[in-house]
């Protein structure tokens, strides 16, 4: 049997484990591996620190250089994730639909755990121990598949979350870590169907979309975040510059970061010079169509594929459009299903513009950088799915498990007419 087959089978087998805990025990479980990490921190950042340096070393920049970084107050921010994971409700077994039926049946939905869930990501070694938690307190193991050049933080992450499960007297198989990161193993981790239940990568868009072109288990994904927001006729000029500002310039290198930029012609003249120096002045470079252009020399000029990019970068798009309708048609054509918004006073064009967009999430007068898992009151999120399958948008606890069909009665049939006398004539 392969090294993967192999971890794989073992992790399986760990779910069965987990998934029969007790709610309070698994919330214990988190509870012991946020303590865990908490004190196993030095080892994790020594590790990490080596990791930052092999990285700059190869070249590595920008905002993949600052998802791998951990330092103290990264680290309290996974403890912090971890514990409020074990505090949210437990979703296994919850019954979200029941109802009984004339002839005196029971019928419930009831949700259960997925099983094993692949993850599969770059960098970001926060997501080793988001993960885990996410799954385990959803009653489900975790196969766990980061990138080379996070693997030492992983594995220091890794040794805490054992520690705390062998406290409990579990598998450490129930967070199994793929600590030889050679890509012929992820091509053969996503073929496990008979093993695995769902995969979930997360980090750019090739490697999203080489998951998703070789896997034979079902994906959740989202290859990237285009975000828009879209400043209408009707806006409040402060509420659009803090918007613009805050998407942009708080952390560029997120999925959820503002990349384009729509303004209406009405306000344009009067709203948009001041507001594209503001962010110039924080930092953002300006890619501009030839009317913001007009407004605003300083931009360059914006070619199409602009509209296309996600930069992960203190880089925007702006465009002056002519209406809602050229606003809304722009979203649909460049959206990448991630995050839109709107900034307006005027509630119809609100309304129009959410029943208009079809993304994972539309904002009115509100930051594209709530998109996220913690801030929707999800608890830490597994990711953001963009994917129209059972789950879309950030994907929490409810999302880390299915509903299935519990059917309680007293020995209905479907077809009354036929009693065992009249079956054994025919």
């Amino acid at each position: 049997m392969s090294y993967i087959r192999s971890l794989a089978a073992r992790a399986r087998e760990a779910s069965h484990a987990i998934a029969a805990l007790e709610p309070e025990r698994r919330a214990g479980l988190l509870r012991a591996m946020a303590r865990a990490v908490d004190a196993g921190r030095a080892q994790i950042l020594s590790a990490n620190a080596g990791d930052m340096q092999r990285a700059e070393a190869a070249g590595t920049t920008g905002a993949m250089l600052d998802r791998l970084m951990l330092d103290d107050s990264r680290i309290d921010g996974i403890v912090q994730a971890i514990n409020e994971i074990a505090d949210l409700p437990d979703p296994v077994g919850q019954v979200t639909r029941s109802e009984t039926h004339d002839n005196g049946m029971k019928v419930e939905k009831v949700r259960i755990p997925l099983g094993l869930i692949a993850m599969i990501y770059e960098a970001r070694p926060n997501v080793t121990a988001d993960a885990a938690a996410l799954c385990l307190r959803a009653g489900n193991a975790v196969l766990l598949r980061g990138g080379s050049e996070a693997r030492e933080s992983n594995i220091a992450l890794a040794r805490c979350l054992h520690a705390a499960l062998a406290e409990f007297d579990l598998p450490a198989e129930a967070v199994a870590l793929v600590e030889d990161t050679a890509r012929e193993h992820v091509l053969e981790l996503l073929q496990l169907t008979d093993l695995v239940d769902l995969a979930i990568p997360r980090g750019g868009e090739r490697l999203i979309r080489f998951v998703a072109e070789n896997a034979r288990v079902p994906v959740i994904k989202h290859y990237k975040g285009v975000c828009h927001l879209y400043v209408d006729a009707a806006a409040d000029h402060d509420t659009a510059t803090r918007l613009a500002v805050d998407g942009k310039l708080s952390r560029p290198g997120v999925c959820n970061a503002l990349e384009t930029m729509l303004v209406h012609a009405d306000i344009a003249r009067e709203w948009l010079p001041n507001a594209l120096a503001t962010l110039a002045r924080g930092g953002a470079e300006i890619r501009g169509c030839e009317r913001t252009r007009a407004l605003f020399p300083e931009a360059k000029a914006a070619a199409d594929e602009d509209f296309d990019a996600e930069y992960l970068a203190p880089v925007l798009a702006v465009r002056v459009v002519d209406s809602i309708d050229d606003a809304i048609a722009h979203v649909q054509r460049h959206s990448s299903d991630h995050t839109e918004t709107i900034c307006t006073t005027d509630q119809r064009a609100a309304d129009r513009f959410v029943s208009a967009i079809r993304s994972s999430a539309v904002m009115v007068n509100a930051s594209s950088r709530f998109n996220d898992g913690g801030q929707l009151g999800l608890g830490a999120e597994i990711g953001i799915s963009t994917t129209r399958l059972h789950a879309y948008g950030p994907m929490g606890l409810e999302s880390l498990t299915i509903e299935r069909w519990v059917v309680r009665g007293d020995g209905q049939v479907r077809h009354p007419q036929l009693q065992p006398e009249q079956a054994k004539a025919a």
